[in-house]
């Protein structure tokens, strides 16, 4: 019996016991691994995929294929040209299954491209959710800070970007405080011409 599998963007007909070079699977030498877009088993055809159908095959090593050199030269006066060698990464594996039905129940790892794999942001979300939800936190009971003499909507979005929620902390601003707010948020100036310190003392005295 034969298949048609793909992987790493081709297709391959396999047969059991055949060795085939593939493009990089996340796998190691000596791993089972199951192909499961199989196009084609035996006479069965698939639309496009062959449903419960699989391909297992034992990782024998990670290779790199022949090296390969792309050479751009562009012919003008003062043109350029660019050498650049490349060695595909490649799994040597051995076909020892091909299975029409049942596949999704073998238990066997899937076989995953490797080349150029990075880490999914999975993390980073839930990390930047808890970092946003302190600000939001702070904000929902934070003053109105659009009581201070030209602040909008839009200039309290950025104090409170910046941790900025209440009267108190404006009041306790210093000069240094006021030159790095106006550098970080744009302000020019704004701070010490509406007098914004001094609207937020009174302000937070209630």
């Amino acid at each position: 019996m034969f298949a048609v599998l793909k992987t790493g963007g081709k297709q391959y007909r396999v047969a059991a016991g055949d060795v085939l070079r593939v493009e990089k699977l996340a796998a190691n030498a000596g791993d089972k691994v199951q192909f499961n877009e199989i196009l084609m088993v035996g006479a069965t055809v698939g639309t496009p995929l062959v449903e419960g159908a699989g391909v297992q095959a034992e990782v024998i090593d990670q290779i790199k294929g022949a090296k390969t050199i792309n050479f751009v030269k562009r012919r003008r006066k003062h043109g350029s040209q660019r050498k650049k060698g490349h060695r595909q990464q490649l799994t040597l594996v051995r076909i020892s299954e091909i299975l029409e039905k049942g596949a999704d129940k073998s238990g066997v790892m899937a076989a995953v491209s490797g080349a150029g794999m990075v880490a999914a942001p999975v993390a980073a979300k839930p990390a930047a959710k808890k970092a946003a939800a302190p600000k939001a936190a702070a904000a929902a009971g934070g003053d109105d800070l659009k009581q201070l003499s030209g602040v909008g909507p839009a200039l309290e979005k950025k104090l409170h970007d910046a941790g900025v929620t209440t009267f108190a902390q404006i009041a306790a601003w210093t000069e240094a405080d006021v030159a790095a707010m106006d550098e970080k948020l744009s302000f020019k100036g704004r701070i010490e011409r509406e007098g914004w310190i001094a609207q937020a003392a009174e302000l937070a005295k209630g």
